[in-house]
Protein backbone atom coordinates (compact mmCIF):
# COMPACT_ATOMS: atom_id res chain seq x y z
CA UNK A 1 0.00 0.00 0.00
CA UNK A 2 1.24 3.47 -0.82
CA UNK A 3 1.84 6.09 1.81
CA UNK A 4 -1.14 8.38 2.28
CA UNK A 5 -1.29 11.99 3.31
CA UNK A 6 -3.24 12.94 6.41
CA UNK A 7 -5.87 14.48 4.14
CA UNK A 8 -6.33 11.18 2.30
CA UNK A 9 -6.61 9.33 5.62
CA UNK A 10 -9.19 11.79 6.91
CA UNK A 11 -11.20 11.46 3.71
CA UNK A 12 -11.23 7.66 3.87
CA UNK A 13 -12.26 7.81 7.54
CA UNK A 14 -15.13 10.18 6.82
CA UNK A 15 -16.30 8.00 3.92
CA UNK A 16 -16.25 4.94 6.17
CA UNK A 17 -18.37 6.75 8.75
CA UNK A 18 -21.07 8.09 6.39
CA UNK A 19 -24.26 7.32 8.34
CA UNK A 20 -22.61 5.98 11.47
CA UNK A 21 -19.79 3.58 12.31
CA UNK A 22 -17.99 1.98 15.23
CA UNK A 23 -14.25 2.34 15.85
CA UNK A 24 -13.64 -1.14 14.45
CA UNK A 25 -15.62 -0.42 11.31
CA UNK A 26 -13.69 2.81 10.68
CA UNK A 27 -10.34 1.18 11.37
CA UNK A 28 -10.88 -1.67 8.90
CA UNK A 29 -12.57 0.35 6.17
CA UNK A 30 -9.94 3.13 6.31
CA UNK A 31 -6.99 0.67 6.55
CA UNK A 32 -5.38 2.04 9.67
CA UNK A 33 -3.90 0.85 12.93
CA UNK A 34 -5.65 1.33 16.26
CA UNK A 35 -3.10 3.93 17.38
CA UNK A 36 -3.66 5.93 14.17
CA UNK A 37 -7.41 5.59 14.62
CA UNK A 38 -7.35 7.05 18.15
CA UNK A 39 -5.19 9.97 17.04
CA UNK A 40 -7.36 10.82 14.02
CA UNK A 41 -10.68 10.37 15.83
CA UNK A 42 -9.53 12.89 18.41
CA UNK A 43 -8.50 15.32 15.66
CA UNK A 44 -11.77 14.90 13.73
CA UNK A 45 -13.85 15.45 16.87
CA UNK A 46 -11.84 18.55 17.83
CA UNK A 47 -12.34 19.94 14.31
CA UNK A 48 -16.07 19.07 14.51
CA UNK A 49 -15.98 16.89 11.39
CA UNK A 50 -17.50 13.98 13.35
CA UNK A 51 -19.37 13.49 16.61
CA UNK A 52 -19.63 10.51 18.94
CA UNK A 53 -23.06 9.27 20.01
CA UNK A 54 -22.77 7.69 23.48
CA UNK A 55 -25.94 5.57 23.42
CA UNK A 56 -25.28 3.78 20.12
CA UNK A 57 -21.48 4.05 20.42
CA UNK A 58 -21.34 5.25 16.81
CA UNK A 59 -19.34 8.01 15.20
CA UNK A 60 -21.48 10.23 12.99
CA UNK A 61 -20.57 12.62 10.21
CA UNK A 62 -21.37 16.28 10.84
CA UNK A 63 -22.37 18.86 8.25
CA UNK A 64 -18.81 20.17 8.38
CA UNK A 65 -17.49 16.65 7.71
CA UNK A 66 -19.76 16.33 4.69
CA UNK A 67 -18.53 19.68 3.38
CA UNK A 68 -14.93 18.45 3.81
CA UNK A 69 -15.68 15.35 1.70
CA UNK A 70 -17.33 17.43 -1.03
CA UNK A 71 -14.41 19.88 -1.10
CA UNK A 72 -11.92 16.99 -1.25
CA UNK A 73 -13.80 15.52 -4.25
CA UNK A 74 -13.75 18.87 -6.06
CA UNK A 75 -10.02 19.28 -5.47
CA UNK A 76 -9.36 15.79 -6.82
CA UNK A 77 -11.35 16.64 -9.96
CA UNK A 78 -9.29 19.79 -10.49
CA UNK A 79 -5.93 18.25 -9.61
CA UNK A 80 -5.97 14.54 -10.47
CA UNK A 81 -3.22 12.43 -8.98
CA UNK A 82 -0.43 10.91 -11.05
CA UNK A 83 -1.42 7.43 -9.91
CA UNK A 84 -4.75 7.81 -11.72
CA UNK A 85 -2.89 8.10 -15.00
CA UNK A 86 -3.90 11.71 -15.47
CA UNK A 87 -1.27 14.35 -15.37
CA UNK A 88 -1.49 18.09 -15.52
CA UNK A 89 0.56 20.05 -18.07
CA UNK A 90 2.97 20.96 -15.27
CA UNK A 91 3.41 17.30 -14.31
CA UNK A 92 3.94 16.33 -17.94
CA UNK A 93 6.59 19.04 -18.36
CA UNK A 94 8.30 17.93 -15.13
CA UNK A 95 8.39 14.33 -16.37
CA UNK A 96 9.87 15.54 -19.63
CA UNK A 97 12.58 17.54 -17.85
CA UNK A 98 13.41 14.75 -15.40
CA UNK A 99 13.54 11.93 -17.94
CA UNK A 100 17.03 10.83 -18.93
CA UNK A 101 17.64 10.59 -22.63
CA UNK A 102 19.51 7.51 -23.72
CA UNK A 103 22.47 7.78 -25.99
CA UNK A 104 22.16 6.00 -29.32
CA UNK A 105 23.49 2.48 -29.42
CA UNK A 106 26.01 1.77 -32.16
CA UNK A 107 26.49 -1.75 -33.39
CA UNK A 108 29.75 -2.82 -35.03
Amino acid sequence: MKYRSSTEIIDSMLRSIRSGATKTHIMYRAYMSYSQLKEYLKLLEERELIKYEQGSQLYLLTEKGLRFMNAYDKINELVPSISEGKSSPAEAKMAEVVSVKKAPVFEY
